[in-house]
């Protein structure tokens, strides 16, 4: 019998936490997972086991050696930095509540030129960004940002979206495209993706 492996997405789904719950968990040797490459998986059996021996032992949320650790190449979500350009005062602070909620840490800007200076001076793990803001929009954006930053994940929101824009985003590699307006829970499941799951 084949041994069934869940995604980390799975594992949060199952286990109502944030990421950077089960990471503090992985990283303390309390949650069984097998490390592949950059990502994490969770056999079910391992996972149904560990759950089974939750009901007879103190929450782990209780225990000592839950203590936050230091940045890894597999860090929690506390240490991803995300930038978000909309030129929608609304949705940039629905974007920045939400995913800080989710503990990222998010920084916002209302345009294309501004996200491209941000992106040129700051490290940032992903770009979430509309298709329509005035002077430099989504689709250029992603093109400029692709020249010096050739892997960074883009996620793309957008309420203007067209089959050719929508085709032309998947070509320049994005991780996600959402169209508004959106679920929040589907922003989180696509981000925990974009930054934990790509290989």
């Amino acid at each position: 019998m084949t041994e069934k492996f869940l995604t980390t997405e799975e594992v949060l789904s199952r286990l109502h936490v944030n990421l950077r719950t089960v990471y503090r968990w992985v990283k303390a040797g309390q949650l069984p997972a097998v490390r592949v490459g950059r990502q994490w998986r969770f056999r079910e059996s391992d996972l149904e086991a560990w759950l089974e021996q939750q009901r007879t032992v103190p929450p782990l949320s209780a225990t000592p050696a839950l203590t936050p650790s230091p940045p890894t190449d597999a860090s929690p979500p506390g240490f991803f930095r995300v930038l978000v350009a909309d030129d929608e005062e609304s949705i940039r602070e629905l974007l920045r509540k939400s995913l800080s909620l989710a503990e990222y840490r998010v920084e916002t800007v209302g345009d294309g030129r501004s996200a491209l200076d941000r992106l040129q001076r700051e490290r940032f793990d992903l770009l979430i960004t509309d298709l329509r803001m005035p002077g430099l929009d989504g689709l250029a954006l992603i093109r400029e940002v692709r020249r010096f930053h050739p892997d960074l994940p883009v996620i793309v929101a957008t309420g203007y979206s067209t089959e050719s824009t929508a085709v032309e985003a998947l070509n320049l590699g994005v991780a996600g495209y959402l169209r508004k307006p959106f679920r929040i829970r589907q922003v989180i499941r696509m981000v925990a993706r974009a930054l934990h799951d790509e290989a």
